[in-house]
């Protein structure tokens, strides 16, 4: 469109000093169009005019959207609608924390004409005393399907084929014809049902004690008559008794695939039916009893300034080392002798142009480390390559910014190279065989309208990286497990293996792991959103969103099938070892999760949680606040860098040390 582009911060403007001289208490925003209603496809030019009462001021307002490819906003006000909704778009005049001007209005898109109706996923056949999804696509005049459409139903004969709430009941054989309609058009679907032939149902399932989140799968199986095997669909219920006879008793979860799993201990029926045949079998679940103590062992304190990403190493002297950056501040990235966990020993630090040191990484050598700038003083951020091989004494090898201007958020080192997240819209792949001579070889970027990213994690040769509304993106840089990946990928020629996106779009970090109780291949996508704005001393508790447990069995074929999720706070970064999930939850501070088995429903409800720790301190540049950046599991300890108070080290204790401190 030209003129309408993605805005990924706010825009500062200069503006004249008798204005910012003024109260601003009685400054209003005028915007025109009033109500703002834009067309899909359409663009139009917004107009926003200072007031004070009824006179206009000679100021400069720009806009701000974070709506992305959705309703693209310039800062001039060009606006553009490519998806039906209500979006909200600031109008701001900047300057000093206080002389702001702001307005929040919506910008209504309206949904396109209804053009047609069709029904999908038909099943070949429709069975007596059976239960069927309605799928319909309503499909509007610009070919797009209405998302969550109000749709109704009609049977032409309700003793044979009976609607209820968007389900198709079949009652008994016969003939009756469905229509669909929504906002005046309709279509028509033909429904013959069919005598059900199961008269008996066996399952399979032998485990009939288990614990909480542990998964079943009933393998259930219908049989006609003549005791054959027959192809007819199976629904499948439960009912529970919690085991303490009190409160709620259906704390858990049965899906149509005949998987169950439970939340809370009790007494289980779960039921299986075709037509009338039907069976039960009774589980008895117990508590899942993983919690474990965590010892607080040591901490490095930085209350001064906001700590950021952190990265635990060996050193080539056989000593442990850790770096952490900083956020917001002067540039600084500070190394720790973790030798002695108790004692986190400040040892170096290095200073570069830079507001935020946003992520830090050493080489699986423990050799070269590289920090990722943002806010450059003279807009030329990248990255910085360090020689750490004498952690007491960093120093920088090279500043390398070619392509890399407009600030490098994330970065991961990979086999001589850089994967470096390059100003929020793909990652840029360097050399760095010779670390004072980078050199960029290639990069990955998606195609997808208004697209971003974030973070890119490297496993087995396979990048994952994560690109917010576009999901986790797999891509082959040279794939050291074809059970995975053989697309011959490399460095030089990244390939696109496959990759999952999720409705929220608040995709922030990935990390794949190989379940060592199953075998089964997931990636987690974690969230990362803030409905309420960055903590402050006012505000510390800002963040939302989950964990995602993606399973994928073959790249064309994701399943999300898992959550971990803190009603109360929102997730950062994490890693896996083994079956165990180390996740930092921001204000929620560490929470270590018991991942083994089969996964399904949200693992928070099922007393998967072994132990977690907020770190606080009344000193922090937010007191007595935990909002926990990233753990790193190392050797028999767990580092933490929090947000508000530094890098700590924490020990999860085996059951019979528990209650010996």
């Amino acid at each position: 469109m030209g003129k309408a582009v993605k805005l990924m911060a706010v825009v500062f403007v200069l503006a004249t000093g008798n204005l910012f001289a003024q109260n601003t208490s009685t400054l209003t925003i005028s915007i025109e169009p009033d109500p703002v209603t834009v067309k899909v496809g359409e663009e139009i030019q917004l107009k926003a005019t200072l007031m004070d009462g009824e006179k206009v001021l000679p100021d400069t307002i720009l806009f701000y959207s974070r709506n992305g490819y959705d309703l693209e906003v310039s800062r001039e006000g060009f606006v553009k609608a490519n998806k039906p909704g209500t979006y909200s778009v600031l109008a701001l005049r900047s300057g000093p924390r206080d002389q702001r001007v702001m307005k929040r209005f919506e910008v209504q898109v309206p949904f396109p004409p209804i053009a047609s109706l069709e029904f999908k996923n038909i099943p070949d056949n429709f069975y007596s005393k059976t239960t069927y999804d309605l799928n319909v696509d309503v499909i509007d005049e610009m070919d797009l399907i209405r998302e969550n459409p109000s749709l109704t139903f009609k049977s032409s004969n309700p003793s044979v084929a009976m609607i209820s709430h968007g389900k198709l009941l079949a009652l008994k054989p016969g003939k009756a014809t469905i229509t669909a309609s929504s906002e005046g058009k309709s279509t028509e679907l033909s429904v013959t049902v069919k005598k059900n032939p199961a008269s008996e149902i066996v399952i399979a399932n032998t485990e009939t004690s288990v614990r909480t989140g542990d998964v079943i799968t009933l393998n259930a199986n219908a049989k006609g008559s003549n005791g054959r095997s027959i192809e007819v669909p199976i629904t499948y219920s439960f009912v529970a008794q919690p085991e303490d006879n009190l409160g709620q008793g259906a704390e858990g979860q049965i899906n149509q695939q005949g998987k169950f799993v439970a939340n809370v201990p009790g007494t289980f029926i779960l039921t299986a039916r075709a037509g009338d045949a039907v069976t039960d079998q009774v589980i008895q679940v117990r508590e899942r009893n993983v919690a474990r103590e965590l010892e607080v062992v040591g901490h490095g304190k930085v209350l001064d300034v906001h700590t950021s990403d952190l990265w635990v190493w060996e050193g080539t002297d056989g000593r442990d080392y850790a770096i952490t950056g900083t956020w917001g501040a002067s540039g600084d990235a500070y190394f720790w002798d973790v030798t002695d966990p108790a004692n986190l020993t400040p040892i170096d630090t290095v200073r570069v142009d830079a507001r935020t040191v946003n992520d830090v990484k050493i080489s699986e050598d423990g050799t070269i480390g590289v920090l990722t700038r943002e806010g450059a003083s003279n807009r030329k951020n990248g990255i910085v390559i360090l020689d750490v091989s004498d952690p007491y004494n960093v120093e920088v090898i090279t500043e390398y910014n070619d392509g890399l201007t407009g600030g490098v958020h994330n970065a991961f080192i990979y086999e001589n190279h850089v994967y470096a997240v390059n100003n929020g819209t793909r990652y840029d792949i360097i050399n760095i065989e010779d670390p004072a001579n980078p050199y960029t070889v290639n990069r990955f970027e998606l195609d997808t309208p208004g697209h971003s990213i974030h973070d890119v994690w490297i496993e087995d040769g396979i990048a994952y990286s994560s690109n917010w509304r576009d999901g986790v993106v797999a891509v082959d840089i040279g794939s050291k497990n074809s059970e995975l990946a053989d697309a011959g990928g490399s460095p030089e020629n990244p390939v696109k293996l496959g990759s999952y996106t999720y409705p929220s779009g608040w995709n922030h970090a990935a990390f794949p792991f190989k379940s060592e109780s199953t075998g089964d291949f997931y990636v987690i996508a974690g969230d990362e959103a803030f409905p309420n704005g960055l903590p402050s001393r006012n505000n510390p508790a800002a963040a939302a969103g989950w964990i995602h447990f993606v399973k994928f069995d073959g790249w064309d074929n994701p399943k999300e099938v898992a959550r971990y999720q803190v009603p109360e706070a929102g997730t950062h970064n994490f890693w896996v070892v083994g079956d165990t999930l180390y996740v930092a939850y921001y204000n929620g501070g560490l929470r270590i999760v018991d991942i083994s088995g089969e996964l399904m429903g949200n693992l928070y409800d099922q007393g998967r949680e072994i132990a977690k720790f907020e770190p606080t301190h009344g000193d922090a540049i937010v007191p007595n606040a935990p909002f926990t950046w990233g753990p790193q599991p190392y050797k028999d300890y767990i580092f933490i860098s929090d947000w508000n108070s530094g890098l700590w080290s924490v020990k999860l204790l085996e059951p019979a040390q528990q209650g010996t401190n």
